[in-house]
């Protein structure tokens, strides 16, 4: 985990470019098997694989595009649009529910004003479940981005979002368990 001192900072997406999509998984055009890779690789770069990639890849592996859509459709951690500015992950998990996650996440669910796999309609948080982040100890945890925030309730949501749209989120973190 990051210390209370260290900022969020959002994760850098590249802007969707079919250009770039080719030049990222070139290397595995040769490789059998490898479209699940290629997957993996549009997503690290971009956030999300773009519906343009799909009849790409299906010349350069040589499958269907309904074969590439099935696989990236399969697999849940492959985002079909763009994520917002921040990904804020809930744990869903028993340890997490326990100790609250489930009246968590429906107060989160309503300030945010979006559900599960959604983004908020200014583009700056998509809301994602998770099923354990491995802080079980310091339940209810949530993660932004790669940064856990342990014990976490409505009221440090509230003021962790506001530190985030305002660029200060160093101010409101919630690591390390603190109460």
């Amino acid at each position: 985990m990051q210390s209370v001192a260290d900022p969020i900072r959002p994760t850098q997406y590249q802007n969707w470019s079919l250009a770039l999509a080719k030049e990222t998984i070139e290397p595995l055009a040769d490789v059998p098997g490898a479209l699940i890779n290629a997957l993996h690789k549009l997503q690290e770069v971009f956030g999300y694989v773009d519906d343009e990639a799909l009849p790409m890849l299906g010349k350069i592996f040589n499958v269907s595009r309904a074969e590439v859509h099935g696989v990236a459709s399969f697999y849940h951690d492959f985002k079909r649009s763009k994520p917002g500015k921040y990904v804020v992950k809930v744990c869903q998990a028993e340890a997490c529910q326990a100790m609250g996650s489930e009246e968590l996440t429906d107060s989160i669910k309503e300030q945010l004003g979006v559900n599960f796999h959604e983004t908020t309609e200014d583009g700056s948080i998509t809301l994602e479940p998770v099923y354990c982040l491995g802080n079980c100890a310091c339940s209810p945890n949530i993660m932004v981005d790669k940064q856990v925030h342990a014990r976490m309730s409505s009221d440090k949501f509230k003021s962790l979002v506001s530190a985030l749209k305002t660029g200060a989120s160093d101010s409101a973190s919630t690591n390390k368990g603190d109460k």
